[in-house]
């Protein structure tokens, strides 16, 4: 191979890999926190996960700061649209049971997440981290659940997200130990 050739492709590869490097580099890593004004009580304080009815704005104050940013996010995942164990949308939730067996979170605590491809599906309130475009943006979506149809609203929608399986949560909060809910908790690593 002729020197120009080689140093052709070196210089591709490089820009190649500095592409890449710089792609993951302005990937956000966030946590359910950063979805909610500061001045908001955390869950842990009152001692049960929070709910909108508590929150004097019900929760639907954003987060404008992470608009269009690329954004990382760990959840449980809560199928909205399904064919059998592939989703094509489900909501991204801090804590297992939330929406159908637990209290609503705020809309500032859900996201409204579209996968790029179906995700498959193990488990009902499985750990995923989501990767993608963060908007903030009040919108409304039906969950069949067991004793019927709820309507759930989300601050937040990630869009041709990229969806992978995790281990655990974080940031996840444990329900209380009087729950009888208590047994949808994930043991952390």
């Amino acid at each position: 191979m002729s020197n120009p050739l080689k140093s052709t492709l070196a210089l591709a590869t490089m820009l190649l890999a500095s592409t890449a490097f710089d792609a993951s580099a302005q990937t956000a890593h966030i946590f359910w926190k950063d979805l909610r004004p500061a001045t908001q009580a955390v869950a842990e304080d009152a001692n049960l996960p929070m709910i909108a009815a508590k929150l004097p704005d019900h929760g639907e104050t954003l987060s404008l700061n992470l608009q269009d940013k690329t954004i990382q996010l760990a959840g449980y995942a809560l199928p909205v649209d399904r064919d059998g164990d592939f989703v094509y949308q489900f909501l991204l939730v801090p804590w297992t049971g939330a929406c159908s067996h637990m209290p609503t979170p705020p809309p500032n605590q859900i996201v409204l997440v579209t996968p790029a491809r179906p995700f498959k599906m193990l488990e009902a309130y499985q750990a995923v981290a989501v990767t993608g475009a963060l908007q903030p943006g009040m919108e409304k979506s039906q969950l069949f659940i067991l004793d019927g149809v709820s309507t759930i609203q989300s601050g937040y929608t990630v869009r041709k997200a990229e969806v992978v399986a995790v281990d655990n949560v974080p940031d996840t909060i444990t329900l209380p130990v009087n729950s009888p809910w208590t047994f949808l908790n994930k043991k952390k690593n």
